[in-house]
């Protein structure tokens, strides 16, 4: 499985990915919008087999891959993904995550986001593509907002997001929306 955009190439994880993905999610910076559980190695070890577990199914209903630099195919800048509930569901979540030295970078996000959701919509069919952001972290709401995400919904959280005065926002993008927003 493989996504090309300008400067990144979107692909299923390999055994290479792992030692990076393991340093960014152990960065500090990177556990800011995360619970203890989320970032600890055996959390992070789970989501790789989960990962590999996605990639061999089929008929495939989820897409978690690594972000990696073009000019640098041995550097991963994240991941990213659509997720579907099952194989024949109108819609996918949608979910970025980039390693903290490159977040707020030349537009990466963007450059990701634009082909994920190109792929959800044309070579998925989908209906819509959600999102889940943490209230606090604008840079998320932000890039919603450029492809046209509605929010829809505020989720009750967790424990550790509620004392902080967080909660969970659930944004909407419905095909029709993205086609009429990206003809413009």
């Amino acid at each position: 499985m493989k996504i090309v955009t300008k400067r990144f190439l979107l692909r299923d994880f390999i055994q290479a990915d792992e030692p990076a993905f393991f340093a960014y999610r152990a960065d500090p910076r990177y556990a800011e919008f995360c619970s203890q559980e989320e970032v600890s190695p055996n959390h992070t070890c789970e989501l790789l087999r989960l990962f590999k577990q996605w990639a061999a199914e089929s008929p495939r209903c989820n897409y978690q891959l690594a972000i990696i630099d073009r000019r640098k195919p041995q550097e991963l800048v994240g991941c990213c993904g659509l997720r579907q509930e099952h194989s024949d569901s109108d819609w996918a979540e949608l979910g970025i995550e980039l390693a903290p030295q490159f977040w707020g970078r030349y537009a990466y996000a963007i450059e990701i986001a634009s082909a994920l959701i190109e792929f959800g919509f044309r070579n998925l069919g989908l209906k819509e593509i959600r999102g889940v952001s943490i209230s606090a972290n604008l840079r998320v709401a932000r890039l919603a907002q450029r492809y046209g995400f509605v929010a829809v919904d505020t989720r009750s959280s967790p424990d550790w997001m509620g004392e902080r005065g967080w909660h969970q926002i659930e944004w909407q993008l419905k095909r029709e929306s993205w086609e009429s927003f990206a003809i413009h």
